[in-house]
């Protein structure tokens, strides 16, 4: 294993959390829990792989850091190491799915999306190969690595790619729902996690289906459509707004492509107002993709919220989504000025 990834096993693991300041490049990035979902990926496909003999598992020499060594301890003749070699990875993968094989490959969200993009196209998507790419640490969640390892373009670039899936996990539970529900699949997917930090948003593993969101919350003044990570900091912000006399629905996006367009259209005609929620660049994610329903329906008052379209600072999770508005405090802020607005 590289360096820089026994560091990043032993970041992942944690010690102690705090940080406030982008600059404070001495405070470590948080301490996960026991659950979260980048914690319960291999337990999870180790339990699946005991039903199932046709799959095997991937990475590209993170197994620590995305735990897909929970499976190779259970099912080391099916877990495959291909170092750092993304592209192969994935190539390799659709071979196997050729072979009659169900493969599950992980790896970073940056690496995944940019670096594996024209293998998950071509050699996966196009022929409907079953494999399962799955991106880890997403958004801004690999923190002080910076601009390389922060995943926001890959909803943007991936979910252009025809008869590719593109699914977000919300927490652990939900995660664990959309493994089961993704090995008989038809086609590629790609599964979008984050770093294992996401707060609990399902307290049981809820029951779903690909391309169908979930709604959380209703509500008749305003609509938040969100997915990963922002489902929790929207559903906190709904709460806090519910003590204003504001009623707001919480939606959860997880499936970005095919978008579910029925649950847009049933928020703008029920709600009168759309707000998006994603820890992904403004430009080509989760907003976008609901404003291109929006278009061909009535007028809907509608704004986007995500990450500016340009590289972030580097610094503590925490402190950027704080930065970015991205917590529940600013995602209320944004909300209460947009309402106000429309009046």
């Amino acid at each position: 294993m590289s360096t820089e990834m026994q560091n990043e096993a032993e970041i992942f693991r944690g010690t102690t959390s705090g940080a406030t300041s982008l600059r404070d490049r001495r405070s470590v990035q948080g301490t996960p829990k026991a659950g979260m979902p980048a914690f319960v990926l291999g337990e999870e496909l180790a339990r699946l792989a005991e039903r199932d003999p046709r799959i095997v598992v991937g990475t590209a020499d993170l197994a620590s850091a995305n735990r897909t060594n929970d499976f190779r301890a259970a099912h080391p003749e099916r877990f495959f190491n291909f170092g750092i070699a993304e592209k192969n990875m994935i190539t390799a993968a659709a071979g196997m799915a050729a072979c009659g094989m169900i493969p599950y490959v992980a790896t970073f969200a940056s690496f995944a999306s940019i670096l594996g993009a024209e293998q998950i196209r071509t050699d996966c998507a196009y022929p409907r190969m079953p494999v399962r790419i799955i991106g880890t640490h997403s958004g801004m969640s690999m923190g002080f690595y910076g601009s390389s390892h922060h995943a926001l373009e890959d909803l943007g670039m991936l979910r252009t790619v025809a008869d590719l899936t593109v699914c977000c996990a919300t927490d652990a539970n939900h995660l664990r729902a959309l493994l089961r529900a993704s090995v008989d699949h038809p086609g590629a997917m790609y599964l979008r996690l984050g770093r294992g930090r996401d707060p609990e948003v399902y307290p049981e593993v809820p029951e779903l289906e690909i391309g169908r969101a979930i709604r959380l919350r209703e509500g008749h003044d305003l609509t938040l459509i969100a997915t990963g990570s922002q489902v929790r900091a929207g559903l906190d912000a709904a709460a806090a707004l519910a003590t204003e006399g504001v009623s707001v629905r919480v939606v959860d996006m997880h499936t970005i492509s095919p978008l579910d367009r029925q649950e847009v259209a049933a928020a703008a005609r029920e709600t009168g107002a759309i707000l998006t929620l994603e820890e992904h660049n403004i430009t080509g994610g989760l907003g976008s993709a609901v404003a291109e329903v929006l278009v061909d329906l009535p007028r809907c008052p509608f704004l986007r919220h995500g990450v500016p379209d340009r590289f972030v600072e580097v610094g503590p999770p925490a402190a950027l989504y704080a930065a970015y508005r991205l917590d529940a405090a600013g995602i209320t802020e944004i909300a209460r000025d947009f309402l106000a607005g429309l009046r």
